[in-house]
């Protein structure tokens, strides 16, 4: 990549870093990127699944097409940080670099564009909402693969703690499947100096929260991976009195689907045992956010492929994550492949979904050149060499 396009990438991703919209509401981010696919001269339709806009690069004669994904919306956190582009919203940021994975797409159709050597279509899949707000899903609804037909999808996600600039691509399993629960215990509220007269819903949850550890400690096969975690808890209005309700809100996550079955399972019968053993009821609610994010075999040398031919550091060592992808939606539709892109040592803030987190501009060159690579080498078709060796 120039020095002109990257300086040029690195002012358009510190503009959005400054501008960040949340998930459903990215209007002007969506025009922004609109505005720039129409300097770089490539065509574009927007509106899929709401603020979602798909760009389309042609060449040469050959029938192949592949899609690339990059996500458009920021978090509800407030800026922590004194960067002179931090966000100048209230209490929305991007946390989690999908500033820089936009300005990346961008980047890559700048790169393919004035690139003659390769033939077929390439679909620019720029996604909103993907922080649990459903934009992938949105998208495959609105007709995605059938007005825009790709044999394969691939999308990348900056990894902070990796090496800025290398490739993890990882064998089958990327990211965890990702769902919420909730958990309401419905008591008897009354006089605080009168507890025998209530049914206290405090103290049952209070049993309920150690007892939801004991599901991956003592339910889950040792050899599979889950998580529970209660993020949220709420209850009571007054220090003298015993509440009529109390709830939680939390997360589990997943790889399998029969150990997402048992979670539930669990989660469900331990708030319900629990609610009669203190006298009260327990209404338990689920929602899936998404799926489990996994590599299909050929996509996944294909990305491995595609890094070391844009002279990229290959790692096929680094473990999958339990956080999720709404990428995974679109892995359902189609084959594909998602990778992590080193953002360099996480210091100082450096975690994704920190207040002071940042995306490194210094790694655009290797996103962008990623995402033009493996576009590049699933329209070739076959790949020129043996599988890439997963040492």
């Amino acid at each position: 990549m120039d020095r002109d396009l990257l300086d040029k990438l690195t002012a358009w991703r510190r503009h959005l870093h400054a501008h960040p919209e949340l998930g459903r509401y990215e209007k002007a981010t969506s025009a922004f990127v609109q505005e720039k696919l129409n300097e770089l001269g490539v065509p574009f339709v927007a509106g899929i699944g709401g603020y979602g806009v798909v760009a389309t690069l042609r060449r040469g004669t050959s029938d192949r097409s592949v899609g690339l994904r990059a996500d458009m919306d920021a978090l509800p956190i407030q800026e922590a940080s004194d960067l002179p582009y931090k966000s100048g919203t209230a209490n929305v940021m991007h946390a989690c670099g999908h500033d820089g994975h936009t300005v990346s797409l961008l980047g890559a159709a700048a790169l393919l564009a004035r690139d003659e050597s390769w033939s077929g279509t390439v679909q620019l899949v720029f996604q909103p909402a993907e922080e649990g707000a459903g934009g992938a899903q949105a998208m495959v609804a609105d007709g995605l693969f059938e007005r825009f037909p790709m044999e394969r999808i691939f999308g990348l996600h900056n990894w902070p703690g990796l090496e800025a600039g290398a490739v993890a691509v990882h064998h089958g399993p990327v990211m965890s499947e990702p769902g919420r629960f909730q958990v309401t215990l419905k008591g008897t509220a009354g006089h605080a100096a009168k507890p025998d007269l209530t049914r206290d819903p405090i103290i049952a949850m209070g049993h309920l929260l150690v007892a939801l550890q004991t599901i991956v400690a003592r339910n889950v096969d040792p050899m599979d991976s889950a998580v529970v975690s209660v993020g949220q808890i709420h209850g009571g209005l007054a220090p003298n009195q015993i509440p009529t309700s109390v709830w939680i809100d939390g997360t589990y996550r997943t790889f399998k689907p029969t150990v997402r079955e048992r979670v539930m399972a669990r989660i469900r019968g331990i708030s319900e045992n629990i609610a009669a053993t203190f006298e009260m009821e327990a209404v338990v609610e689920f929602s899936i956010g998404g799926l489990a994010t996994i590599n299909t075999p050929l996509e996944e040398e294909m990305a491995a492929s595609a890094a070391k031919s844009a002279g990229l550091t290959l790692r096929r060592d680094i473990p999958a994550s339990t956080t999720g992808e709404d990428f995974s939606w679109m892995l359902k539709e189609r084959p594909g492949a998602y990778v992590w892109v080193g953002n360099g040592p996480a210091r100082d803030g450096g975690e994704l979904h920190n207040d002071r987190y940042d995306f490194n501009d210094a790694i655009l060159p290797a996103t962008a050149g990623w995402l033009a690579a493996v576009a590049k080498q699933s329209l070739e078709g076959e790949l020129s060499n043996a599988p890439v060796s997963r040492t």
